[in-house]
């Protein structure tokens, strides 16, 4: 099993920044890809960014060149660097990871707000 602990949630201004973190423990080698998703009260849950062991990534149209995926692998921990946010970024940001089973985080919450 795959346990996913997210943090770094938080209220920030439009135009700021944050970094999501999503420490995993348990079965990690198994885990092949790793991704951020985000909802939206009202609104189906959508894919953010992942990146796969190799290090391959994908982002939603929505966030390129703003946001940024990464691993680091001695801490077993991915990054979601998240810059110039909208007001639309507001939502609940799930860490998930895929290998021998399916692994969901708790979530953490961004808000962008003025």
């Amino acid at each position: 099993q795959v346990q996913l602990v997210e943090s770094g949630g938080g209220l920030v201004q439009p135009g700021g920044s944050l970094r999501l973190s999503c420490a995993a423990s348990g079965s990690i080698f198994s885990i092949n890809v790793m991704g951020w998703y985000r909802q939206a009260p009202g609104k189906q849950r959508e894919l953010v960014a992942a990146i796969t062991r190799a290090g391959s990534t994908n982002y939603a149209d929505s966030v390129k060149g703003r946001f940024t995926i990464s691993r680091d692998r001695a801490k077993n921990t991915v990054y979601l660097q998240m810059s110039s946010l909208k007001a639309e970024d507001t939502a609940a940001y799930y860490c998930k990871a895929v290998g021998a089973g399916v692994s969901w985080g708790q979530g953490t919450q961004v808000t962008v707000s003025s």
